[in-house]
């Protein structure tokens, strides 16, 4: 027996359940001005905003990398012609700093053009944060060979010291540099990011840093909880975990909701249409208008998929299943945002059992020596 699609109502308590309304778009193309889901709506084909215009300061600093750059290309031919008459035991190791100079300039500047022009452009935080990373750890290896070459005599001599440093490294740091593959996927496919709520293994958590070689997460629930509140511990994991464990991710920009459930057991000769009915109720005044809302972006974007044949319905729905200890459950299905969930559910079960008490002849509860 159900109720899910009944347009039954209950007094409006508006004023005070406002604290769980939680308003979105009727359509996902309407969310493309909140930085936070601009990535995803390019996914799917939304428009996306205009970048922002390069500051001033930037350009100065590109300018700046100009100069040193023609600096160190005048000096590099003022030794070449020996018009600075500088010892023949230091020429060679002159020209190659000179030359390594530039090398390091070209990098610094191509760096800045890349922030300036690209990175910078980004509407979403976090991905710039990982691409600012990911872009120095770049220049940072580049300026390492730059240097190499300019201790050493030839090429061929540091290309042998290189491979062999790294064939050593590799045997010994085979984890971290797992990790840091596990870093370079995250960064590029994205399933999770610093902010989201997600599940990996044992963890769960928020997401609060995303290292080169490992991820923190804020605890949430843990060993001492039943509930979703942060525990005050941190977890740390691998990045390498992301490439060998499912990752449960509750904080799709698109959709950052969740369904949850409330159970009550109720007796066989209990009014099963007044228990459906007032469950229903409670939760459609809560939550019902918002979560029109928030099914009608579901189903667009289910309707992209191969599974939009699935059966979402819009408003809190009502079930009944039978118990193994000779009770019926009771059960009210409804949409709520993931860090809401446990104060939602908390205050739907007072609201419930409030109105379903009120009615004892109606609603027969486990009580006494039944329970």
């Amino acid at each position: 027996m159900t109720s899910g699609d009944d347009s039954r109502s209950a007094p409006s308590q508006a004023s005070a359940r406002a604290a769980v309304r939680h308003p979105v778009p009727e359509h996902p193309a309407g969310l493309a001005q909140d930085p936070d889901v601009q990535q995803a709506l390019e996914q799917t084909g939304a428009p996306a905003a205009p970048p922002p215009p390069v500051e001033r300061v930037q350009l100065a600093w590109l300018a700046s990398h100009a100069l040193l750059l023609m600096g160190s290309v005048a000096l590099y031919y003022l030794l070449r012609l020996d018009v600075l008459h500088v010892d023949e035991r230091y020429m060679p190791f002159a020209q190659r700093g000179t030359l390594g100079a530039i090398g390091v300039v070209l990098v610094l500047g191509a760096a800045r053009a890349v922030d300036v022009f690209l990175i910078r452009r980004l509407h979403h935080a976090t991905t710039r944060f990982n691409l600012h990373r990911l872009i120095r750890l770049v220049a940072g290896i580049a300026i390492f060979f730059i240097a190499l070459s300019v201790l050493s005599a030839t090429w061929y001599t540091a290309v042998v010291s290189l491979g062999l440093i790294s064939l050593v490294l590799g045997f010994a740091l085979q984890t971290p540099i797992t990790s840091f593959i596990g870093w370079l996927y995250i960064l590029v496919r994205t399933p999770y990011r610093v902010g989201d709520r997600i599940r990996m293994g044992d963890a769960t958590g928020d997401v609060i840093d995303v290292g080169y070689l490992d991820t923190t997460l804020w605890e949430i629930g843990g060993d001492y909880l039943t509930t979703d509140h942060p525990s005050g511990r941190l977890i740390k994991f691998p990045n390498s975990n992301v490439l060998t464990t499912a990752v449960i991710n509750s904080s799709w920009p698109l959709f950052p909701y969740i369904w949850n459930e409330i159970r009550f057991h109720v007796a066989y000769n209990s009014d099963l249409e007044f228990v459906a009915s007032t469950m229903q109720d409670v939760a459609e005044s809560a939550l019902g208008a918002d979560m029109r809302k928030q099914v009608a972006v579901y189903r667009q974007l289910l309707a992209q998929t191969p599974v939009n044949q699935l059966d979402v319905r819009e408003r809190p729905s009502v079930f009944f299943r039978v118990s193994d200890n000779t009770w019926l459950i009771a059960i009210v299905r409804y949409l709520v945002e993931p860090r809401q969930a446990g104060r939602v559910k908390s205050r739907l079960i007072v609201e419930m059992l409030e109105r379903l008490n009120a009615e004892p002849g109606r609603v027969r509860f486990p009580k006494d020596d039944l329970r």
